[in-house]
């Protein structure tokens, strides 16, 4: 499946001090060659690859007009690109841990949907030895650990205006950090929420399994078809889709699950992203925090492992070995 370059333009960042970035500007696109298709193909599939939030362009976004001016021809790829640089470098030097880098947008398609893709890629030196087994000082593009990126989908954008999830980025984990200031120079705000579609997946399930009065054995089956399909889709790049998943599981006195969840209420998309960490919650409990961490198949739930959520004790019978002979050792140094 090949990635086709429509166009692409390359700036700099470069920070001068504590509150300066200057700004340097290709006077050019970049011409696309094997290396440029190459970039791009590994900067697309490390993209795909890390989970996303969604968003949607703001109604007084300066990027959105600009890029409708593109679009229409009134304006030029390059033009737009600049003035974008220098939007971004208006926005980043607000920032104490703004440090600047290379800055790309790239029109492209792919499986025949058009996007563009903006990043400031940071640079990294490493060492290389070449033929004559000299040593010598390289600098590359850290495309693998990229954390400001955002990408459009132009034909979902342009399609259906009142989508809620053309627009993607990568979300920072504490505080405001990266994605906030890159919402701010994208003018954009936070749409589909994939978290909590996929907590009201996981609701409807255990919702439906209760109605459907399964066992707990039954109960646990369920779960799996529904981790197993959602997994596969996960692995395989593709969303949820609530028909689908549906024709894969039993229904219940000729209740499918999809008609289950529409009568009641449960708001879930057609079609949405599976999120890796709330679909593990089908086959895992997990938790940390005050210095301890569990992770536990969640058949073991009342068979091995006992919750009494009054004294909120966790009673666990048969440990793993290596933890008992860790246990058995500091017990014996006593």
């Amino acid at each position: 499946m090949s990635l086709d370059i429509e166009q692409i333009a390359l700036h700099q960042l470069n920070k001068r001090d504590e509150q300066t970035l200057d700004v340097v500007l290709r006077d050019t696109l970049l011409t696309p060659n094997a290396a440029v298709d190459e970039m791009m193909a590994e900067l697309h599939r490390v993209y795909s690859a890390k989970s996303k939030a969604y968003g949607l362009f703001n109604e007084d976004s300066e990027l959105a007009v600009a890029l409708c001016s593109c679009r229409k021809g009134d304006d030029d790829f390059l033009s737009f690109s600049r003035a974008a640089t220098g939007r971004l470098r208006d926005e980043l030097a607000k920032y104490p841990f703004a440090e600047g880098g290379v800055v790309l947008f790239c029109h492209y398609r792919f499986l025949a949907v058009e996007y563009l893709l903006v990043a400031v890629l940071n640079s990294r030196s490493s060492m290389r030895v070449n033929e004559q087994l000299d040593v010598s000082s390289i600098h590359y593009l850290d495309i693998n650990h990229a954390d400001i990126v955002a990408r459009i989908d132009l034909t979902e954008w342009e399609t259906n205006p009142e989508s809620t999830r053309y627009l993607t980025f990568l979300k920072g984990r504490v505080g405001r950090k990266v994605s906030d200031f890159f919402m701010d120079f994208l003018g954009a705000s936070e749409g589909l929420d994939t978290k909590a579609q996929n907590r009201g997946l996981l609701q409807a399930v255990d919702d439906f399994c209760t109605e459907a009065q399964l066992d707990k054995n039954e109960r646990q089956n369920y779960r799996q078809q529904v981790y197993t399909y959602c997994n596969e889709q996960l692995q395989a790049g593709e969303e949820i889709a609530l028909d689908d998943l549906s024709e894969e599981l039993p229904p219940w006195n000729d209740k499918k699950f999809k008609e289950f969840t529409q009568e009641q209420g449960y708001q879930l998309e057609e079609t949405f992203p599976a999120d890796r960490s709330t679909l593990r919650q089908l086959t895992k409990f997990a938790g940390s925090g005050g210095g301890l961490s569990i992770n536990f198949d969640a058949m073991l739930m009342g068979e091995r492992i006992f919750w009494d959520p009054a004294t909120d004790t966790l009673t666990i019978k048969g440990t793993p070995p290596n933890l008992r002979d860790q246990l058995q050792r500091k017990a014996g140094n006593k």
